[in-house]
């Protein structure tokens, strides 16, 4: 693993399987009656979040928790960010308090990497989200969950998604999270496809590694996983479509299109859903919707990649007591 997760495509296949293979582990913890390891005892994770979030702030906070760290939740609304205070001023001020690690969010694509890369803080930095150019932990644990249901949680072990067929659905334009899996997705084998109306296509998704449709329903029978992305209104600034009606029909997933995937295709979404424009109801509530196991695995995720950020060579998972350093 290198020493910060800043993008999806950083990571090998190996370091990717590696992280799959660990959050497997860290699943099991969550069945014990004490869902707690001693692993990162000691050690202070700081959550820096400069833009709003409820699922990727909670599953990070519950992860370093369950491995024992000290956390510091840190929000910009009512923080001296909010009084001009800068990104650098604030990793100042934190290496000054000896955090080891820090799990930033930020609205402006590149923070992150800023952060990881000018020297301003000396300790791991993990990207919760970016703009509209990565959120690596959302992959990870969209990965795990595709390979879970798919392959199955102990088959899994050590398997890629090799042949795979993943079509990712809706704004693409503004979507960190669409960024992620592509590159995550392509690195395990899989085959990925993007379908959206052609205003919410990025410039140069030539140069992505996948393919683009403009027709859902053409896409769907041939498709182990649907992920519907949630269409993002607050970072739109022009008309990118007609009318919300219009978008639904043509690039909303309900019962009828749901009943053209094969029967072993899952239906996804990163979350927050917005019912009835990209998923109906019937969809976001069916069994074969991931959503909730999304979030559940997203706290193995991120204590996986954690752990190994910054736990060492020590197994993930122990039944003998380790001595501190």
């Amino acid at each position: 693993m290198k020493r910060h997760l800043i993008s999806a495509a950083d990571l090998t296949r190996d370091d990717a399987v590696l992280i799959l293979d660990t959050a497997e582990e860290m699943a099991r913890v969550a069945d014990r009656p004490i869902k707690k390891l001693p692993t990162l005892r000691g050690r202070t994770i700081c959550n820096l979040f400069f833009e709003d979030s409820t699922r990727t702030r909670i599953s990070f906070e519950a992860a370093e928790k369950r491995l024992s760290a000290d956390v510091i939740n840190f929000a910009a609304k009512g923080s001296s960010v909010s009084k001009g205070e800068s990104l650098k001023d604030t990793a100042q001020t934190l290496e000054a308090m000896g955090v080891d690690a820090v799990v930033i969010r930020h609205s402006a694509s590149g923070a992150p990497y800023r952060l990881a890369t000018s020297g301003w803080i000396d300790a791991p930095v993990i990207n919760a989200g970016d703009g509209t150019h990565q959120h690596p932990t959302q992959a990870l644990l969209d990965a795990f969950t595709m390979r879970r249901r798919l392959i199955g949680p102990d088959a899994g072990l050590g398997q890629d998604l090799g042949g795979k067929r993943i079509t990712l659905v809706g704004d693409v334009l503004h979507s960190r999270v669409a960024r992620s899996n592509v590159d995550l997705l392509h690195t395990l084998g899989a085959e990925v496809t993007l379908v959206a109306p052609p205003t919410l296509v990025p410039v140069g998704v030539e140069t992505w590694p996948c393919e683009v449709s403009y027709d859902l329903d053409s896409v769907l029978p041939k498709s182990d996983a649907v992920m519907m992305l949630r269409v993002q209104r607050e970072r739109m600034n022009a008309a990118f479509f007609p009318t919300e009606r219009e978008y639904s029909r043509r690039y909303g997933l309900d019962g009828h299109r749901m009943a053209r995937m094969p029967e072993h295709a899952l239906v996804m979404h990163p979350g927050p859903m917005v019912r009835g424009m990209e998923i109906t109801a019937e969809v976001a509530d069916s069994d074969r919707c991931t959503v909730v196991e999304q979030v559940t695995n997203g706290v193995s995720v991120r204590m996986a990649v954690l752990y190994l950020l910054l736990g060492g060579n020590e197994p993930a998972v122990t039944h003998h007591r380790t001595e501190e350093k």
